[in-house]
């Protein structure tokens, strides 16, 4: 069964989901590449507006990684939880994202998205066409979703504007630094848009009669290298167009600099705790002395000072400057220090000489 798409100038044609903007306003090619701005949307979201809910997804994702015990691995040794954890970090990224792009389209009421049982069929007769022929001779065919299939591609995201009879269909990625030496992003795009000749068709039989006539596919960067939309590559920081909201990509830029913040909290803990530091190191206070280095001429001695009990710290005087005292005082330091060797108590000799050092 095949229709034919309507493709205007403010909706993405079949394929590669240009911005709609772009194509209004007749912009060259290469201003897709240029920073995003404001569109003037119709919808406006603020961070504030969506605040509880998103630390609600990021506490969630937070327990998540630091959930379940890794099996001992004689290669990691003791950095086996920590590169657990790294792991665990890059799929819950991308979840995190995949659960926050659902809740920012709420803001637009015009939007259905599907997140659940997104599993369209690789219908053969697509992927033929797909694979011998350049996408855009196929922009008008609509296919059977029933027809044989030789297996299924499930989307993140299948994106219906009710209004624009427009849908997308959305893989997001944490980053796609890990697709540039690879097929694997060719690959990708194929699967997508065999299936977005289907999407019609699958809509309108298992969503309620769903109708669209004009279908998108893009591939979200969550780490917002530049777009290249012809190809139907995003960033992340261009979704206001996606989802017609202004301020949805500030949004979720400010998500991931939260989530990571938690993250690397987490990562420096598991770090110290692999190579046995319990505690964070202590910062220099008033109420601990500096150790002080005496020096007269050639000779040079490091002791360490201490009050009340406090931990030695390094450094010199709080001022920065090293402290000179005479021949017989470095003398008399040594002497104290060698009795701290020979086994002697050391409480004594420290505090004093501190005191000494201090009232001069």
């Amino acid at each position: 069964m095949t229709t034919t798409t309507a493709s205007t100038a403010n909706t993405p044609t079949f394929g590669a989901a240009m911005s709609a903007s772009s194509r209004a306003s007749g912009q060259r090619p290469d201003a897709r590449l240029e920073p995003p701005v404001l569109r003037g949307h119709a919808r406006l979201v603020r961070y504030k507006d969506i605040e509880a809910d998103f630390d609600v997804l990021i506490d969630k994702a937070i327990a998540a990684i630091t959930d379940g015990e890794p099996v001992e691995d004689e290669i990691l040794g003791r950095y086996v939880n920590l590169a657990s954890m790294v792991r665990a970090v890059s799929f819950r990224e991308g979840k995190l994202l995949e659960q926050a792009f659902e809740r920012l389209s709420k803001q637009n009421p015009d939007l259905v998205v599907l997140v659940q049982s997104l599993k369209l069929p690789l219908v053969k007769a697509a992927v033929e066409a797909v694979t011998g022929n350049d996408w855009k001779h196929l922009d008008g065919v609509r296919l059977d979703c029933e027809a044989p299939a030789k297996g299924y591609y499930t989307p993140d995201v299948i994106l219906v504007n009710r209004i624009r009879h427009l849908a997308f269909i959305l893989d997001l990625k944490r980053s796609l630094a890990s697709y540039g030496d690879t097929t694997r992003l060719e690959e990708l795009k194929l699967k997508m848009l065999a299936s977005a000749m289907i999407l019609p068709d699958w809509l309108y039989k298992n969503h309620k009669r769903l109708m669209v006539d004009n279908v998108g596919v893009a591939i979200v960067d969550g780490a917002s290298r530049p777009s290249d939309h012809a190809s139907g590559v995003w960033a992340l920081n261009d979704i206001d167009d996606l989802l017609e909201i202004d301020g949805a990509a500030a949004c979720m830029a400010e998500l991931r600099v939260r989530f990571g913040r938690r993250v690397q909290t987490l990562l420096e803990a598991e770090a110290r705790r692999a190579l046995g530091i319990v505690d964070p190191p202590v910062a220099p206070s008033a109420a601990v002395a500096p150790r002080f280095r005496l020096r007269q001429g050639d000779r040079q001695s490091t002791l360490g000072v201490t009050r009340a009990g406090q931990g030695i710290m390094d450094g010199l005087a709080p001022d920065g400057s090293e402290i000179l005292v005479p021949d017989d005082l470095l003398d008399e330091a040594q002497g104290l220090a060698d009795e701290e060797d020979d086994g002697r108590p050391a409480g004594r000799i420290r505090v004093g000489f501190a005191r000494r050092l201090l009232a001069a």
